[in-house]
């Protein structure tokens, strides 16, 4: 029985690895440049989640409301920085887009 439930604990968890390793692909195939901040979006997305389920205790309504959430942010985040990177050199891009902590 220990081994049904550590084999779905790990496709839960790689699907989840999936899911940022397709939305990075996405967003590198359609737009050529790499979005280091793709991380930040998906926390964002996280804390929306657990903060409307803390507060309605609906979790259907707290996932619909992130995804609208983060898109909204997404496309925020494409119109005030990609936007304006889309003719800049690769290495402008990369600086732009990395995150240093």
């Amino acid at each position: 029985m220990e081994i049904i439930s550590t084999l779905l604990n790990g496709l839960s968890i790689g699907g989840i690895y999936a899911m940022i390793a397709l939305g990075y692909t996405m967003v590198y195939g359609i737009a050529k440049m790499l979005n280091f901040a793709h991380g930040d979006i998906i926390m964002v997305g996280g804390y929306t989640i657990y903060v409307f389920i803390t507060m309605t205790g609906s979790p259907i309504l707290a996932i619909l409301f992130a995804v609208i959430f983060c898109t909204l942010l997404g496309i925020t985040i494409e119109k005030l920085a990609y936007k304006t990177l889309r003719d800049a050199s690769h290495l402008t891009i990369h600086i732009t887009t990395n995150e240093e902590k």
